[in-house]
């Protein structure tokens, strides 16, 4: 870690606490800030306040009082799930006082350079695909950020030896001001989190933030394939290294006769990587750009890429039951992820679907069914599901209460060389916690099966 004397002596608010709160009060307090923790959840319920007060850290917690703003802080680290129009942070800006993330903090003090990744769908693929071809070519790299461990305290730990592979949100690239990764990668731009950031506009420029401090010297890997990600190369003064699994390009990472290439070199052939998809194969060359621009060996890139199954509850292989194969893509919480999943098969297909209503409908999906023989509906949204199922000709759906009791329906209704898949095209949260409670119990689910 880097012995910053930045702010030795500075009053510092860490506002929302979570892993990321918990880890860069510690740090700053470490670095000799006057720091103090604000928090919604009371004292008694926080045993994460409860720690940083045991450390000597000013705690306030059970509400977010505006009249803290009056205490003469220099700088505001955010949780990045706190929006904007927080009356705590358009009350700190309005002063003039900084607001950041724990990710500007973590590059601050790292003395290990960053390969960042971020982008609509994707990123958690494309981040653990860029640690393991790093890993296997003996680069130490370091994993980051969204993808769990939160990046500051990898930081701290980070020597000049290793790299850190950070994948990023769009929360934590608008608190970032002199972030700046070697490589960056932009998987791809949709539609996504406008309750937060209000418009498309405004959501694209946060995730633009990810070049905007880079050089001529640090690279950005972008979808060749997306105009409005090929924008933001073109205001980028990285050295531009595009991606395509559509068209041969003159340089960078591209499909070119059944072969995955980099700037005109054969790398690997297509069918002798296991990830499926197309959309993965978006995520494996933005990766295998960014291993290569490290100095990876093709021979590394081969072992990961003929290994690699998937992240879990992305498209994750469960295994086979009867000559069925299963697949937990419980990440899937918007259709496009489930366009995505759909579009990974050639097999008939057993769906299961649905999850929290946010209002939208699902006919998007319809074009995408053709090889679904059977539906599985679920949660809040089964009958919006169910209806564009009709729409689209599915003769075979069921409704269940839950995702437990889905698996074996489906079986039921499976015959020997199908796949079943759990695409849920909807967030958890009406039934489950989290996309990963919901995602483990379609696996134990699974399991039960065998």
């Amino acid at each position: 870690m880097k012995k910053i004397n930045t702010y030795c002596h500075k009053k510092i608010l860490v506002l929302g606490l979570a892993k990321s709160g918990v880890t860069a009060a510690s740090l700053l307090h470490k670095l000799g800030a006057f720091v103090t923790v604000n928090d919604m959840k009371p004292l008694s319920e926080n045993p994460e306040a409860q720690g940083l007060l045991e450390q000597g850290i000013k705690v306030i917690c059970g509400e977010h009082p505006i009249e803290l703003l009056e205490e003469g802080f220099e700088l505001i680290v955010k949780n990045p799930g706190i929006p904007y129009n927080n009356p705590m942070i358009e009350g700190a800006l309005n002063r003039g006082i900084p607001v950041i993330t724990e990710v500007e903090l973590a590059y601050q003090i790292s003395e290990a350079p960053f390969i960042a990744i971020t982008g609509t769908n994707g990123k958690t693929t494309t981040t653990t695909l860029v640690h393991e071809m790093l890993e296997a070519g003996r680069k130490n790299p370091l994993i980051a950020g969204n993808i769990g461990t939160v990046a500051s305290g990898v930081a701290e730990e980070a020597k000049p030896d290793n790299t850190i592979v950070i994948e990023l949100s769009s929360f934590q690239l608008m608190g970032i001001e002199t972030f700046n990764p070697k490589i960056a990668i932009i998987t791809n731009l949709y539609d996504a989190h406008l309750d937060y950031h209000g418009t498309r506009s405004e959501y694209f420029n946060a995730k633009a933030n990810i070049t905007k401090n880079q050089t001529g010297s640090e690279y950005l890997i972008v979808n060749a394939e997306q105009d409005e990600v090929m924008e933001i190369a073109k205001h980028s003064n990285a050295a531009i290294i595009p991606f395509s699994a559509k068209n041969k390009l003159e340089h960078g990472a591209y499909v070119d006769n059944g072969w995955l290439c980099f700037n005109g070199e054969q790398v690997i052939e297509i069918k002798d990587v296991v990830l499926p998809g197309t959309h993965n194969l978006e995520n494996i060359l933005s990766s295998m750009a960014a291993a290569k621009l490290s100095e990876v060996s093709n021979e590394a890139i081969k072992e990961v890429l003929t290994t690699f199954t998937g992240v879990k509850h992305r498209l994750q292989y469960i295994g086979e039951v009867n000559n069925r194969k299963f697949y937990n893509d419980s990440k899937a919480t918007n259709i496009l992820a489930t366009v995505n999943a759909l579009a990974a098969f050639q097999q008939p297909v057993v769906l299961l679907a649905g999850g929290l209503d946010r209002g939208n409908e699902f006919d998007e999906l319809i074009p995408f069914l053709k090889n679904v023989k059977a539906m599985i509906t679920f949660g809040q949204t089964a009958a919006k599901i169910e209806r564009v199922g009709r729409q689209a000709g599915i003769k075979t759906i069921s409704h269940v209460d839950n995702v437990e009791k889905a698996v074996p329906v489906a079986f039921s209704l499976s015959e020997p060389g199908d796949v079943i898949l759990l695409s849920p095209a909807c967030a958890s949260w009406d039934q489950y916690k989290t996309f990963e409670v919901r995602g483990d119990i379609f696996i134990n689910a699974v399991h039960k099966l065998k």
